[in-house]
């Protein structure tokens, strides 16, 4: 429940503001004033998170009176309500959360209140950072590879010790054969030699982990190495357990899949020129196009089009050479009417898959845009 105070000098407004305010269950006005000699005398001791203030009052204005509360409590809401534009800029000025102009709209005061609910929600939401120490050491595999500890890059004493991890981590918790790390690091290199060569870099690989706090984290048994890391955080980890949570639940975490698509920085490893990297590249790459996918339909349940229509240019960025998404993307705009939009998204995409490839757009995409160019 919001605890608000309002003020207005003019009895009927302030009647008519409370009026609307109880026609919300969100809501509570524990006090209205129309002087100011009442406000200071009793408003020190209340208990409220907004004030809904007329600008336009005898003795002090609402501007003033908004950094008098301010003064008292620094995290206090302020809403200046007005039948005037001219102190808007003054008003944020101050930091005021909203400026409504009277009369006002129950759907205007509706969005105001919201956006309160909203503020105090992320006020009383533990932050994540407080509840658990970030751990230590953090991977990035989404648009390179790249190792830090306590935000440090980490320092590898060969580039095959760093391409070493890179391969044991993308069979993390998996007893991978020691000739299929031969193979995939060592191809064009004489076995015996291949294999000193693997046992020195897992010995300098071990050592660096080791100065990391992660000691013994590499094993060996029945010609099989296997790396078990706890207590990391790798956003290609984080996609799998996202998808699998989907997988058990029918529900996508939408806050923990925004995180990740927040810090996307492009395809799986893409900076990296390991032979063995293509294959692990293409099958993460599609589960991320799969993430993509979840969140398109999550934002088109609960009717979110501008976070869809971020998610769907996102997923053009990511799959090029699709139909199916450019589809998508146009039917967005044809269902925002943006049908201009759809038309340009149609055209580039043509002329991408002509420059780049030498074919045309599927039929299917060619008759969404006739469709378009018809009506």
């Amino acid at each position: 429940m919001i605890r608000a105070i309002v003020m207005d000098d003019e009895p009927l407004a302030l009647i008519n503001m409370e009026k609307k305010l109880k026609e919300f269950n969100s809501i509570e006005v524990v006090r209205s004033f129309t002087t100011v000699k009442d406000l200071l005398a009793v408003g020190p001791t209340l208990d409220f998170q907004v004030a809904f203030l007329d600008i336009e009052m005898p003795g002090l204005n609402g501007l003033e009176i908004a950094q008098l509360l301010k003064e008292w409590d620094k995290n206090i809401y302020i809403v200046f309500v007005t039948a005037y534009r001219d102190y808007a800029v003054q008003a944020f000025e101050i930091h005021s959360l909203d400026y409504l102009l009277k009369p006002i709209s129950k759907a205007r005061l509706e969005t105001t209140i919201n956006r309160i609910q909203e503020l105090l929600h992320l006020e009383n939401k533990p932050n994540p950072i407080e509840v658990r120490n970030k751990p230590a050491l953090t991977i990035q595999c989404f648009g390179g590879f790249v190792v830090l500890h306590n935000d440090k890059a980490v320092h590898w004493r060969t580039l095959k010790t760093k391409e070493l991890f890179a391969f044991l981590l993308s069979n993390l918790n998996s007893h991978v054969p020691r000739d299929t790390i031969i193979e995939a690091l060592w191809a064009d290199t004489e076995c015996k030699k291949a294999r000193v060569q693997l046992h020195t870099t897992v010995s300098y690989l071990r050592t660096t982990l080791s100065t990391l706090g992660y000691s013994e984290v590499i094993q060996y048994a029945n010609g099989c190495y296997i790396l078990q890391l706890e207590d990391f955080q790798c956003d290609a980890h984080d996609l799998e357990h996202i998808l699998n949570g989907k997988t058990e639940t029918g529900k996508i975490d939408v806050e923990r899949a925004e995180a990740l698509v927040q810090n996307y920085q492009g395809e799986f490893m893409t900076s990296l020129d390991y032979p063995w990297i293509t294959s692990k590249a293409s099958f993460m790459n599609n589960k991320f196009t799969l993430l993509l996918h979840d969140l398109v339909e999550h934002y088109t349940a609960i009717d979110d089009v501008e976070k869809r229509e971020h998610i769907l240019l996102l997923t053009v960025e990511h799959t090029p050479y699709s139909d199916k998404i450019i589809q998508q993307l146009m039917r967005h705009y044809i269902e925002v009417d943006h049908r201009a939009g759809a038309v340009k998204v149609y055209n580039n995409f043509k002329s991408i898959l002509m420059t780049d490839l030498g074919i045309l757009p599927k039929l299917e995409t060619t008759e969404l845009f006739n469709a378009i160019s018809v009506e």
